[in-house]
């Protein structure tokens, strides 16, 4: 397989790549809604988060700023939160004019829309650390444990096994289009909008059925083996004194973070 963009997971030794994968769900689970309850403008609380995601990067051996930097991928979709500055009501910052709207910042919009933008971040960055740190397989068998419904935990495992192969399939399918378009130098190879558009389909439909084709011969073959809902991997996910002892930190260190930001609004 030649694409591995959709693989974040980074080997290492540290102790957070050690620890129990249910464990690194749960405490990530739990900081993200710890994230979304923390009230608007607890400073304090989202200081505390942002120190606590840098400690455990720098814990997982990573450069301190590596979930920091990926996390902004996400700020787009934060941004859409835009509207909340001219919804809440709320004593004006600023005021202008829209042609025949009048439109006004509110003290509390921003508020809203700064705490938004900072709890999009947070959760972005541990999730980041999360795939950074865990190995997929590793990941699917925390569901499993955790108990999430078997069969959604084998499509997710379907699914991201099987998008590295759709890939190498679309790449195998633009490299035989290149092949069979003349190219002359200083020019574009192909021909119109409407031929690309008609090739692009034929691409679309040849992947579809080789990929339904390759559905059927890969059941078979994992029935043949085997298979019986679940896989397996060497990882013997067995609880160790150190991750209960993590784990009671991990919750300790977000109960602190409450307190923090809820006290600072008092």
């Amino acid at each position: 397989m030649h694409a591995s963009v959709f693989d974040r997971y980074l080997l290492g030794h540290s102790l957070i790549h050690r620890l129990d994968p249910r464990v690194k769900v749960v405490v990530t689970l739990l900081f993200i809604v710890s994230n979304v309850v923390l009230p608007d403008g607890a400073w304090p609380g989202f200081a505390l988060a942002l120190v606590w995601v840098l400690m455990v990067t720098r814990a997982a051996g990573l450069p301190w700023d590596f979930a920091l930097r990926r996390s902004f991928v996400a700020l787009p979709f934060a941004l859409v939160a835009v509207t909340t500055l001219f919804s809440l009501p709320g004593d004006p910052l600023v005021a202008f004019r829209l042609g025949p709207w009048s439109l006004g910042i509110s003290e509390a919009g921003l508020l809203r829309f700064v705490s938004i933008v900072i709890r999009t971040l947070l959760s972005v960055m541990m999730a980041v650390l999360l795939a950074a740190t865990t190995s997929f397989p590793d990941m699917l068998h925390a569901f499993r444990h955790l108990r999430l419904p078997s069969l959604l935990v084998a499509v997710i495992g379907f699914m991201y096994r099987y998008l590295f192969v759709l890939t190498d399939e679309v790449i195998r399918l633009l490299r035989a289009r290149s092949a069979r378009s003349g190219q002359l130098p200083g020019y574009k190879a192909g021909g119109t909008v409407f031929w690309r558009a008609r090739v692009t389909g034929y691409m679309a439909g040849q992947l579809f059925v080789r990929s339904f084709a390759r559905s059927e011969r890969v059941y078979q073959a994992m029935l043949a083996r085997g298979y019986r809902g679940h896989m397996y991997t060497l990882n013997p996910h067995a609880m160790r004194r150190q991750d209960w002892l993590l784990a009671a930190l991990a919750v300790a260190a977000l109960t602190l973070i409450q307190a923090a930001g809820r006290l600072s609004l008092v």
